[in-house]
C-alpha cells in the first residue's frame, strides 16, 4: 500500500530514506502508520535536539516589539512574554540574538544593551521607572521567552517608538507526512541520518556504526557551511570596565 510520493523536503519522503539507511525497511516497501507515527515523533525530537546547536541562520528573523504605556507616572511596564499565551502572542522563539530601540520616523535608530538575567538585570535600580530604553534582559522559560527591558518605555516612547528584536525562530514541526520541512533541503540528508541513527537501535553493530558516523559527519559538514556570509569581528566589552577597575 503506498501512502504518498516520497520527497527529500516532506516527513515521509525523510523517513522512508532513513529507514532504508537503517536496514528497517525494503526497496519498494512502504511503512506503516505507527511506524510513521513513531519516526514523526522521532523526526520532530532531532529538530529541536539540532536547533540546541547554536544559531541556524534559516531561522533568524526581525520581531517587531509594539511597546506598552506606563501604567503611571512610577510604574511600567518591562516584560514582554514572547509565546502562544503571552501578551507577544507567537510561537516561542527559541532565544534573541540583538535589539535595537527606532523612532517613530524610522530615520534614528540605536542598539539595546543585552543584559543577563537575573543577575544584571535584578542588580538595576528602579526598574519599573519609565524612561528611555537602553537594554534588555532575556528570561528562558518553558512556555515563553520573557524579554525585560530597562527602562519601561515611558508614555513618549510608547506612544512613539518601537523595539526591533533579532530572535531565533522556532522551527516549524512535521503535523502530517506531507509537511514540508521548515529547514532548507541541504539539510535533507543531515536529517534523513540524523533519523536514521535513532531508529538503528537494534540493528547490527555494523548497521549502527555506519548511520552514527553518517548523522554526524553530515551535520558537520552543514554547521560549517551555515555561517555569516560577511566578516565577524569582535571587542572588549568596556560596559563594566570603570567599576571593576575599583577592585585592583
Amino acid at each position: 500500500m503506498s501512502v504518498t510520493s516520497p520527497s527529500i523536503q516532506n516527513a515521509y519522503g525523510i523517513i522512508v530514506d532513513a529507514l532504508m539507511d537503517a536496514g528497517k525497511l525494503r526497496l519498494g516497501d512502504d511503512p506503516d502508520s505507527e511506524t510513521i507515527a513513531q519516526n514523526t515523533r522521532r523526526l520532530n525530537k532531532l529538530i529541536l535536539l539540532y536547533i540546541t546547536r547554536g544559531c541556524k541562520l534559516f531561522l533568524v528573523e526581525q520581531k517587531v516589539l509594539t511597546l506598552f504605556p506606563p501604567v503611571s507616572n512610577q510604574v511600567g511596564v518591562a516584560l514582554y512574554t514572547l509565546g502562544p499565551s503571552g501578551n507577544v502572542p507567537m510561537a516561542k522563539p527559541y532565544g534573541v540574538i540583538s535589539a535595537y530601540y527606532t523612532y517613530a520616523n524610522g530615520g534614528n535608530q540605536y542598539p539595546l544593551i543585552s543584559m543577563s538575567y537575573p543577575d544584571e538585570y535584578e542588580r538595576l535600580s528602579n526598574l519599573l521607572q519609565p524612561g528611555p530604553v537602553n537594554s534588555y534582559a532575556v528570561d528562558k522559560q518553558p512556555l515563553t521567552l520573557n524579554v525585560y527591558l530597562w527602562n519601561p518605555p515611558d508614555a513618549f516612547t510608547a506612544a512613539n517608538g518601537t523595539v526591533l528584536l533579532m530572535i531565533k525562530a522556532a522551527a516549524v514541526q512535521f503535523n502530517g507526512i506531507t509537511d514540508t520541512m521548515s529547514f532548507p533541503i541541504e539539510w535533507s540528508l543531515a536529517l534523513e541520518w540524523g533519523l536514521a541513527d535513532l531508529a538503528a537501535v537494534g540493528q547490527p553493530p555494523l548497521v549502527q556504526a555506519k548511520c552514527k558516523a553518517n548523522a554526524a559527519s553530515y551535520l558537520e559538514l552543514l554547521e560549517n557551511w551555515d555561517v555569516e556570509d560577511a566578516d565577524t569581528m569582535f571587542q572588549p566589552d568596556q560596559r563594566m570596565a570603570q567599576d571593576r577597575g575599583k577592585f585592583r
